[in-house]
């Protein structure tokens, strides 16, 4: 039996006929074609995965499909913004394998300050990438340069 669910994915209205229990970061890799969030570990406990789900990050890896039925789904791959600018301007990390999602927990910590007219201080940024794994160690670069961003609006 097919099933479908649809969302918006990056701006545009997209249908899976994945399996609804399949997993988000499976269905848009090798579905929908968008590679932003990576497969790391497909337990929670890297976060390269991380997309925003109706402006919340969320672990791709674990979120079934029909968790984002009729949502707002955002990945690296559509964000432009001062934050993701200042990671890629700074060359925040070696390899680039945790990156996307780290610009995408960045941004959503962003946009949540930018609503209330403030800016993240270091303990915010600290907390809202707690959830990322880098193995290249570059989290003090990084921490850097998102403390460094001038704008995020």
């Amino acid at each position: 039996m097919s099933e479908t669910t649809s969302f918006v994915l990056n701006g545009a209205r997209v249908t899976s006929h994945a399996n609804s229990d399949t997993s988000l970061a499976l269905v848009l890799r090798n579905e929908l074609g968008d590679k932003s969030p990576r497969i790391g570990c497909m337990l929670e406990q890297c976060g390269s995965c991380r997309v925003l789900v109706d402006d919340e990050p969320v672990f791709a890896c674990t979120a079934d499909l029909e968790t984002v039925a009729g949502k707002r789904v955002e990945t690296a791959a559509a964000i432009d913004s001062p934050v993701v600018q200042a990671l890629l301007d700074g060359n925040a990390a070696q390899c680039g394998y945790c990156l996307a999602g780290i610009a995408v927990s960045a941004e959503a910590l962003f946009r949540s300050h930018r609503a209330v007219g403030t800016r993240p201080a270091r303990s915010d940024i600290v907390q809202a990438l707690d959830a990322h794994l880098c193995r290249c160690g570059s989290q003090a670069r990084i921490l850097r340069l998102l403390e460094d961003v001038e704008d995020a609006s």
